[in-house]
């Protein structure tokens, strides 16, 4: 909760604490985690026995406070929700973990730790010089530049810097990626003298991968890719699929003409001449090993690494979390980077030459209009499986507090009613909930520093 609250924000704060269904109020919030923008339904529910037709429960929103029950909003966002996006980012840990390290709850074989890995960088090419901290320690501009630098990321000279391929880049970086993945089954086919059809009656190639954003507005993917047999994470891969084979097809997929996306030249007034948009030439691959290896790269720390962007979009840059409606819309944002307003004006610009890539739609993602977080059908479980196995442990845990049967068809039915009745919080609701939220991140860090233990396993050399 802010130090200081306005006049307005405290009148509002003390008439919701004083209200006489604030304890319930709280418990709802409590609930959605601390939710930062809350959904509100109106409705009912009942759950009658199947065989003698009794209501063995019976629930209403009319009288919640407000005559509404709020639920957690579910936005990935850390900008938005940092509490529905803590939830998102452990999801996403545990599903791209379970990729690595198997998992017997979500059908994903503990073998998977023996088939080729790699953890991979795809990075954008230059669109001109920008102030960075290179290995010497000293920027192209003469400063060693501090890590909270605000230059760091901008142009050197932002008038030959090349704004338009920049916003086109991330624009087209889905496309990058699949032509990349159809290329390095290819790559791997002819390493194993294999034709296409023959590969996938050997293998297959598995990935989860994350974008994130560079300081310089630029996207760029983590992923990792992982090679099965062809039946998926179930079977062994052939022996000549190698962890050397993978890492030298995934270089030579990257730097491959095919992996290119051309962009024709306008044909309206402005006349833009087009791009060929490729990968940067900063490649990393790296093999991932298993725990308690003593490498850095390990199944733990790839997993918590692409769970940490998977909540994050461009706020790195500077930019908005919201879409932009018109240009004279960036006026009300006076602290917007100028780098951030020239890549969100070369949207605007380019959105009529190329209404087909919905450029302005994107602006305020600097023109990428992907997914931020991806898999392959056969990495791993799903978000949605992942979602379905926590709600479905709430509503056992629920009947169970009711004393109702277990849920089934043979032996509950369960009707319902729900409208949609907004979202959000009160000024004064707004500031009490992002306290809720704060107890509730400091309670899950204290129960992680408690079970902690930084004792060596027993046997293990001091």
């Amino acid at each position: 909760m802010p130090d200081l609250l306005d006049p307005t924000t405290l009148g509002d704060l003390l008439r919701v604490a004083a209200a006489p269904d604030f304890d319930r109020w709280k418990e709802q919030i409590r609930r959605t985690g601390g939710c930062a923008d809350p959904i509100h339904l109106r409705g009912w529910t009942a759950t009658r026995d199947t065989a003698t037709g009794e209501i063995l429960h019976r629930y209403s929103t009319d009288t919640e406070p407000g005559g509404r029950l709020r639920i957690a909003c579910g936005n990935r966002r850390a900008s938005r929700c940092p509490s529905c996006a803590w939830l998102y980012a452990g999801d996403t840990y545990h599903l791209i973990r379970a990729g690595l390290v198997g998992d017997d709850t979500k059908d994903i074989p503990a073998a998977v730790r023996d088939h080729p890995r790699v953890f991979v960088t795809l990075t954008a090419p230059s669109f001109g010089p920008v102030h960075n901290q290179p290995a010497t320690g000293r920027c192209r501009c003469g400063t060693r530049h501090r890590d909270d630098d605000p230059a760091l990321g901008t142009p050197l000279d932002p008038y030959t810097y090349d704004y338009g391929a920049a916003v086109m880049f991330n624009n087209h970086a889905g496309e990058l990626w699949a032509r990349f993945t159809r290329r390095l089954r290819r790559e791997i086919a002819l390493r194993a003298g294999l034709t296409q059809r023959e590969f996938r009656w050997f293998l297959r190639v598995s990935f989860g991968k994350v974008a994130e954003f560079q300081r310089r507005g630029a996207v760029h993917f983590h992923a990792v890719i992982r090679l099965d047999g062809p039946e998926g994470p179930d079977g062994d891969p052939p022996r000549w699929a190698t962890l050397d084979l993978l890492t030298d097809a995934t270089r030579a997929a990257v730097t491959h003409p095919y992996t290119t996306v051309k962009v024709p030249p306008s044909d309206d007034d402005y006349g833009y001449l087009g791009w060929t948009l490729r990968w940067g030439t900063q490649l990393d691959i790296r093999p991932i090993q298993a725990f308690g290896t003593g490498h850095e790269i390990t199944e733990q720390a790839v997993a918590s690494y692409v769970a940490k962007y998977a909540t994050k979009a461009a706020e790195t840059t500077g930019i908005l979390d919201r879409r932009i409606g018109e240009l004279a819309e960036l006026d009300r944002h006076p602290a917007l980077p100028e780098h951030t307003r020239r890549l969100i004006r070369a949207c605007w610009d380019l959105d009529q030459a190329y209404p087909d890539r919905r450029l302005w739609a994107w602006a305020h993602m600097l023109g990428f209009r992907g997914h931020f977080s991806t898999k392959s059908r056969q990495y791993s479980t799903t978000l949605g499986a992942l979602r379905r196995i926590r709600a479905d442990y709430r509503a056992a845990q629920q009947r169970h507090a009711l004393g109702l049967p277990d849920d089934g068809p043979d032996t509950t039915l369960v009707l319902a009613d729900w409208q949609y009745a907004g979202h959000g919080h009160t000024p004064g609701e707004s500031a009490l909930a992002a306290g809720i939220a704060d107890a509730i991140r400091l309670n899950r860090e204290t129960a992680r520093e408690a079970s902690y233990d930084p004792r060596p396993p027993e046997g293990a050399a001091p």
